[in-house]
């Protein structure tokens, strides 16, 4: 890898391979946003269902539940950048399914949960092996910074993605050419499409060639060994359960096409910009911790977020205007940025480095519980109750879990200060929890 002498604040993309990763993962970001929008929006005309929102999230997670174990393996045993490309391609047909779907179309909702198991496989695998792949591509001196600059592209991308497909969805195309069967949805299924062939066209063309990164036997007592350090460090217990039982009861965002339909009457554009605003928020709240980071008592800093995510929740539910739903969805992605900056530090800071992997892959699972299942919940919540009740209930859910969690766990309410040296715990429990190893 060379040295170029990089510019103050942008060091990270002196590098040719950084550079192309981060526009491949520009493209695809904004690809999916725009694909989830049109998927929400379509299954709910078909059926005006609630459960019907929810069962999208359990198809796109069922994947990452049944994978999850195979797919650190394969990110360790094989090519990462191969398994990428691989998986990228899987998402790419599964893309081109959907663009038949909607051109056919179609009102059988099974066919369009199918496409999706098929893309959360391609996600569930790719997942390891690309934040696995990121370490490689800078050297440890630059690596905060291509962290920083990895998390502005994210957050970048899912502001404007869920707008973009918004968009999407009403170009007059066939206005613009009489006879074209395809409109809405399979408009932004074509964009996901061309953003698939732009992200396996900038991964194919980087020069790095990873290699297999383990080559030892595997054993299922190695693998399972994340779950039991995770079960042993109460910092690390505490902090990922009180996300998973958070977003799971607080999370809204399978909610949004019946926010935008039927209480805030607006359209595909409504729903993208109410999919926007917690990206809105979590951005700005990125900047100024950037500019401001977090020095002291990061554990009471992190349920204090998660209480204000929990009553920002609370005023979604009860909105009934659009600037405050956009509102109260950018403070809760403004709390939830504090919160995923505390844990991912929590993580990495407070594992040793042999158990990092494997810890990261339980991590996995419960961002993917409290995110896709989150949305099974919410859609089963909302066919009980009523989309407002259901979203008010979880934001007090959530209220109730932050002082739960608060009381449980007291080293995870008492951490101060963000480093290595803060957050590990002795080296006699490192190696008991490693003892299965």
């Amino acid at each position: 890898m060379t040295s170029p002498s990089p510019r103050r604040g942008f060091e990270a993309f002196a590098y040719r391979d950084f550079t192309r990763y981060q526009f491949a993962r520009v493209a695809a970001i904004l690809g999916a946003e725009a694909q989830s929008v049109a998927v929400a929006w379509q299954v709910y005309s078909i059926t005006h269902r609630a459960i019907d929102l929810g069962y999208t999230g359990l198809a796109l997670f069922l994947p990452a539940l049944l994978f999850l174990l195979p797919a650190g393996h394969v990110a360790d045993r094989f090519d990462r950048r191969r398994v990428i490309l691989t998986c990228y391609s899987l998402q790419l047909f599964s893309t081109g399914a959907l663009i038949f779907l909607a051109w056919s179309d179609t009102k059988n909702i099974l066919s369009i949960y199918a496409v999706l198991f098929f893309i959360g496989t391609g996600r569930a695998f790719s997942g390891p092996a690309s934040s696995s792949l990121v370490p490689m591509l800078v050297p440890e001196a630059h690596f905060v910074n291509a962290v920083t600059w990895g998390g502005a592209v994210f957050q970048f991308s899912n502001i404007t993605g869920p707008a973009l497909g918004g968009l999407l969805f009403t170009f007059p195309l066939a206005r613009l050419f009489p006879g074209t069967r395809l409109e809405g949805a399979g408009i932004v299924y074509v964009f996901t499409l061309c953003s698939l062939l732009w992200y396996l066209a900038m991964v194919s063309s980087m020069e790095i060639r990873p290699g297999r990164a383990d080559h030892r036997a595997t054993t299922l007592k190695a693998m399972l060994a994340g779950f039991d350090y995770v079960r042993k460090h109460e910092l690390l217990l505490g902090s990922i359960s009180l996300d998973l039982f958070v977003v799971l009861l607080g999370g809204a965002t399978a909610l949004m096409p019946i926010f935008a339909h039927d209480i805030l009457h607006q359209g595909p554009r409504g729903l993208g910009m109410l999919r926007a605003a917690p990206a809105v928020g979590s951005l700005a709240m990125g900047l100024a911790m950037a500019r401001f980071p977090m020095r002291r008592r990061a554990g009471r800093r992190l349920f204090v977020c998660v209480s204000i995510f929990g009553a920002a929740t609370v005023v979604f539910g009860l909105s009934h205007m659009l600037w405050l739903s956009l509102a109260s969805l950018a403070v809760a992605g403004a709390a939830d940025t504090i919160s995923v900056i505390v844990r991912s530090s929590l993580l990495q800071l407070g594992t040793p480095h042999e158990m990092r992997g494997r810890a990261s892959a339980v991590n996995a699972l419960f961002v993917g519980a409290s995110n896709e299942l989150g949305e099974f919940e919410s859609g089963l919540t909302a066919q009980w109750w009523g989309a407002v009740r259901a979203t008010v209930i979880g934001g007090v859910g959530s209220l109730v879990v932050a002082g739960l969690w608060a009381a449980m766990f007291p080293k995870l309410r008492n951490a101060d200060e963000l480093t290595s040296r803060a957050l590990r715990v002795p080296d006699a429990e490192e190696q008991e929890a490693l003892t299965g190893l």
